[in-house]
């Protein structure tokens, strides 16, 4: 009844009073779900003039790319003939902040990426476009059978968020039946203490980074801590690519579905897993590119940087924005019957991929497999420090043995065709970024060896 009452009362109120048409979004994104294949190009096809015309009228920098690339607003009437514009990346936002604001619009919320690339950035998110990303977690929340309401623990945040949660942010959160727990700092007494919020409060729903939420689910396994019974519906992650690993641990130990999602806070809310397993692009919302190199589509099932354009994004827009991640394109279709497009898979940052002594770029799953693998080690990180020297943190159990460096070794050289050097670094625990996100792998090869010639290519491993 409470969970109804949130739903239906509670949480519309609370998104009128900030002024965010969320409401409105969310019938219009649930109506879209339900068009057939034409139905929704035409209805990308409407948003992305109306997108375009508001954007030439009232946006200083998108009138001068248009203007320099010789093209007029009504010459973008469909997502090929977005090509003839150029891509906006983060040095683009950067440098004009300021003539990215529309001149008509209204107050507009300062946002701070977390810079795992190296590029931490600051840009502006207007009312609807806050609201659409609101609309569209409530759809997919839907999609699962739960919704605002229904109790949540979310492991998330950054020291800079948390310090802000007031005294009104703290009971909004408790009346809107989420409870938000740091992701930044996982140790152990913090742990067990999450895991007896976990139990004694209950939840229906978990939100949260899929590092942060298994090794959650590793210290539960060593303190013999079960929450099989706790009746939790669904797991959804996001920020993080979700390994097959994570996902079976956590689905075991809560003793339900892993929803994966994908997104930031540049780039918006792109895409989600369904129930059946496809990861839907939320194509009413968002217009998805994947390009080469060169700037190119490529085909489904190659991959490529992910370019979106946000149609919700008018008063700070978000024009084929790069957003340094590499996805590849589905060609199928979901059991579903949803005629959003899928993405086949999302592989991560481009710096997450790894560049071989032979100058081929491959997927970083291709080393995540040879350690996970292994039964002594729990957690790790790979650095690539040089095309042929890695250095790797490990959190190890009492089953690891000193000749799993070997295996790991063996393994690596005969992937890269190449002798490499591995140093193997042993910690008790490791260390997240400010954000709560952990990153599996990280390479610091130079971005023009890495994304100079090609994008990883596609590595199929079996899990």
């Amino acid at each position: 009844m409470y969970a109804r009452f949130v739903r239906d009362v509670l949480f519309p109120l609370h998104e009128w009073a900030k002024g965010h048409p969320t409401i409105r979004i969310l019938r219009e994104m649930e109506t879209a779900d339900n068009l057939t294949k034409s139905g929704l190009e035409q209805l990308r096809r409407a948003k992305l003039r109306d997108l375009i015309d508001y954007c030439f009228a009232h946006v200083p920098y998108v009138r001068m790319r248009l203007q320099e690339a010789g093209v007029a607003p009504p010459e973008i009437r469909d997502v090929a003939d977005l090509a003839r514009l150029p891509l906006m990346r983060k040095s683009d936002v950067r440098m004009h902040r300021e003539d990215l604001r529309s001149n008509i619009a209204g107050k507009l919320s300062p946002i701070a990426t977390g810079g795992s690339t190296g590029e931490p950035l600051i840009c502006d998110l207007s009312k609807r476009r806050i609201a659409s990303r609101v609309a569209c977690r409530q759809r997919v929340s839907r999609w699962w059978g739960v919704s605002v309401g229904e109790r949540e623990v979310a492991l998330w945040g950054s020291p800079v968020e948390l310090s802000r949660q007031d005294r009104f942010r703290a009971i909004r959160d408790r009346l809107l039946a989420t409870r938000l727990l740091p992701a930044f700092e996982m140790d152990g007494a913090r742990m067990s203490h999450y895991l007896d919020v976990i139990e004694e409060d209950g939840c229906r729903q978990i939100f949260g980074y899929p590092s942060a939420i298994y090794v959650l689910c590793l210290h539960a396994q060593k303190q013999n801590k079960p929450l099989r019974h706790l009746g939790v519906k669904v797991v959804f992650v996001t920020g993080e690519v979700l390994l097959p690993h994570q996902r079976e641990l956590i689905s075991e130990t809560f003793n339900c579905p892993v929803a994966d999602g994908y997104g930031g806070r540049d780039s918006g809310f792109i895409a989600h897993e369904c129930p059946q397993g496809g990861m839907h692009i939320m194509g009413d919302a968002v217009i998805v590119e994947v390009l080469d190199t060169g700037g190119r589509p490529v085909a489904p099932g190659q991959a490529g940087e992910i370019v979106v354009t946000d149609l919700y994004s008018h008063e700070a827009p978000f024009i084929r924005y790069a957003t340094g991640d590499v996805g590849v394109f589905s060609d199928s279709s979901c059991r579903c019957g949803r005629s959003l497009p899928l993405f086949e898979r999302i592989e991560g940052r481009a710096n997450d991929s790894i560049v071989t002594p032979d100058g081929r770029v491959i997927n970083s799953l291709a080393l995540i497999y040879s350690v996970r693998e292994i039964s002594g080690i729990e957690h790790f990180r790979i650095f690539q420090k040089a095309v042929d020297r890695f250095y790797v943190e490990v959190v190890r159990n009492q089953d690891f043995r000193i000749q799993d460096e070997e295996q790991i070794r063996e393994s690596w050289t005969k992937l890269l065709r190449s002798s490499i050097q591995i140093t193997f670094e042993y910690l008790p625990s490791l260390h997240v970024e400010r954000s709560g996100k952990f990153r599996h792998v990280v390479s610091e090869v130079p971005a023009g060896k890495r994304l100079g010639s090609a994008l990883p290519e596609p590595t199929r491993l079996a899990p």
